[in-house]
């Protein structure tokens, strides 16, 4: 298989990038305290800057939207502060940085949010998230029950991811991506199985789609349609005890078609991790009447499937995960074909905190 496109610049609009490999968001762990960003984290995004696009991994709008612990947070100056260390980084390296705005609804515990944890219903997950442990330590613990948002908590998180959109814009991103997608905030209003509301964010499709819409549009006037991108994951049971929701393709399909007259940077979709299952190619050929504009996929991509997927008119723009946590130079040894790294057992251990080993310390080829 012809894989060069993967390497050709891509351009929409004002969204441009160099290569169409973009880097996935992913949680790792690692900040000072206050969920400040460190110098560690700007090497380690700085070293991965041949990526057509880095997204960074999720950063929470609010000290409520918090769910894991040592997340860096862009909702108070230190925090700022510490992501423009990570932006001129990746800037002097040439390359181009979103950040994930997140809040993670029910996915999390009052020992992290300090509040109770906040979603559209309340109705805890089976679950389990990255938090303190009771000898001091941190591990995995249980979620809470969540309060049920009331229309006053729905306007001040818009607003949360509003001012964390500028605050982004003040820290030198080139843009934002809302995490729609893994069973956090916004997917639990799309899901009928965590949306039990019958105000005008809960019942029919349209409905469970308003927060995400009311929330785009707020930021698309803010900071402009190129700066601006949603992830979403309609065929995904991560994050929701495992309860797949049939009317989620039929949801994506709606908010695709309400979010296209925006002409965001692009549309996300996160497939083929945790819980899921295959996407049809109906459900793509539908996608690209439903949205006319850049598709970027993620979910177990390889050189030659995302190749072969941007060959079909299916997407634009492929997002690779955990090859980039082991393989800095990603872009580099798809192009030359040089080996990859492959994860292992003491890898997969340092996803989540810890210092520079298995973080900063994974070479270029040579």
């Amino acid at each position: 298989m012809n894989t060069d496109i993967l390497f050709t610049p891509f351009e929409s609009g004002n969204f441009k990038m160099s290569n169409r490999i973009a880097m996935a968001p992913m949680t790792r762990s690692r900040t000072a305290p206050g969920d400040v960003p460190i110098p560690m984290m700007a090497t380690y995004y700085a070293q991965r800057a041949s990526a057509g696009l880095i997204i960074s991994e999720g950063t929470p709008v609010s000290a409520e939207a918090r769910g894991y612990s040592m997340t860096p947070g862009i909702y108070t100056a230190e925090q700022i502060e510490g992501w423009k260390m990570v932006t001129k980084a990746v800037h002097d390296k040439g390359g181009k940085i979103f950040v994930q705005l997140w809040h993670v609804g029910r996915r999390a515990t009052t020992s992290v949010a300090g509040t109770k944890p906040l979603a559209p219903s309340a109705l805890k997950v089976d679950d389990k998230i990255f938090g303190p442990l009771a000898d001091g330590g941190y591990g995995m613990i249980e979620t809470d029950i969540p309060k049920a948002m009331s229309l006053e908590d729905i306007e001040r998180t818009k607003n949360d991811f509003l001012n964390a959109a500028k605050n982004a814009m003040e820290a030198g991103f080139d843009g934002i991506e809302i995490h729609g997608a893994h069973g956090y905030l916004f997917d639990q209003f799309f899901r009928r199985d965590c949306n039990e509301r019958t105000d005008k964010y809960g019942g029919s499709i349209e409905n469970r789609a308003r927060l995400a819409v009311e929330t785009v549009e707020m930021i698309v006037n803010e900071i402009g349609s190129d700066k601006v991108a949603i992830r979403i994951s309609p065929f995904l049971a991560e994050g929701t005890g495992g309860v797949h929701d049939d009317e989620m393709p039929k949801l994506a399909l709606y908010l695709m078609q309400k979010l296209s007259p925006l002409r965001l940077a692009y549309l996300h979709l996160s497939e083929n991790i945790s819980n899921f299952k295959h996407v049809p190619d109906s459900f793509r050929v539908q996608a690209r009447e439903a949205y006319q504009h850049p598709i970027m996929v993620c979910g177990d991509y390889t050189k030659e499937s995302g190749a072969e997927i941007i060959n079909k008119d299916w997407a634009d723009l492929v997002a690779y995960g955990r090859p980039y946590i082991i393989n800095p130079d990603l872009v580099e040894r798809f192009k030359n074909n040089y080996p990859l790294n492959e994860m292992t057992e003491k890898a997969h251990s340092q996803f989540y905190g810890g210092g520079e080993e298995g973080y900063t310390n994974y070479l270029p080829y040579r």
